[in-house]
């Protein structure tokens, strides 16, 4: 590859990275907007805006836009929009079942970008209650691995009401009943332990295992989807098998 392809390839990498990760910061900061409005300034007595925080800070999300979010949210500074959160469902290619929670200031948009980025990747919307029931609420922590073992995360989660570790790779998943969550993520700290996030996601009770296809269909519709400003997080209940994710990423 010559020098100039070279650069304008790289170049373009990194364009579509800024882009994704300027995405990815406005979404941290509506986050941290919505639990300082809902539960107040305060961090510690705010454990949703705690944890909004932390991820942010994971993120890289500068500070002082971190604390302009939670001056906004808490009406101490002007410019806080009044968000609202709105799940869409649906199903992806292959029957894939997919919850799309959106944070939004304008409904109409939202309900036409979640369409528009459906119907244009092969997904059909469908309606409330048809797909959800496939889901359930659950505590979600990432920790990084580093020098831990399963056995060390267990250890330090599982009085606090953690129900399982899954090694992921590079990182474990510790999940509990979203009502646990607090309690899982404090004692994880408690032990020394450092995390990445904290969050209450929708875990499928079922999955859909995806060939090589599948999973490229799925992860342009899931792409296509996080592109909307309004969208917050996308949930789906597929399955891919590390050697059909070394394909994809390939």
């Amino acid at each position: 590859m010559s020098g100039h392809s070279k650069w304008a390839t790289t170049k373009h990498k990194k364009a579509v990275i800024d882009a994704k990760r300027g995405k990815l910061f406005a979404k941290l900061i509506k986050n941290i907007e919505v639990a300082a409005r809902m539960g107040g300034a305060d961090p510690e007595g705010n454990p949703t805006l705690y944890d909004a925080i932390q991820k942010a800070k994971k993120s890289s999300v500068p500070n002082k836009n971190i604390e302009s979010a939670v001056k906004r949210g808490a009406g101490l500074e002007a410019g806080g929009a009044d968000y609202e959160t709105i799940m869409y469902e649906g199903y992806g290619p292959n029957g894939v079942a997919v919850l799309i929670e959106c944070l939004t200031d304008n409904r109409n948009r939202a309900a036409s970008e979640v369409r528009v980025a459906m119907t244009r990747n092969g997904g059909s919307m469908a309606d409330p209650g048809s797909v959800s029931y496939l889901f359930n609420r659950k505590g979600v922590v990432i920790v990084p691995k580093g020098e831990l073992t399963e056995d060390d995360v267990l250890g330090a989660v599982l009085d606090a009401g953690a129900e399982e570790v899954n090694d992921l790779g590079e990182t474990f998943e510790v999940l509990s009943e979203a009502t646990d969550l607090v309690a899982v993520r404090t004692a994880l700290q408690d032990a020394g332990i450092d995390y990445d996030s904290a969050d209450a996601n929708f875990v499928p009770t079922m999955q859909v295992e995806l060939d090589e296809e599948g999973a490229k269909k799925i992860f342009k519709l899931i792409d296509a989807l996080e592109d909307s400003d309004d969208v917050q997080n996308v949930f789906a209940n597929f399955d891919v098998s590390d050697e059909v994710m070394e394909k994809v990423g390939a």
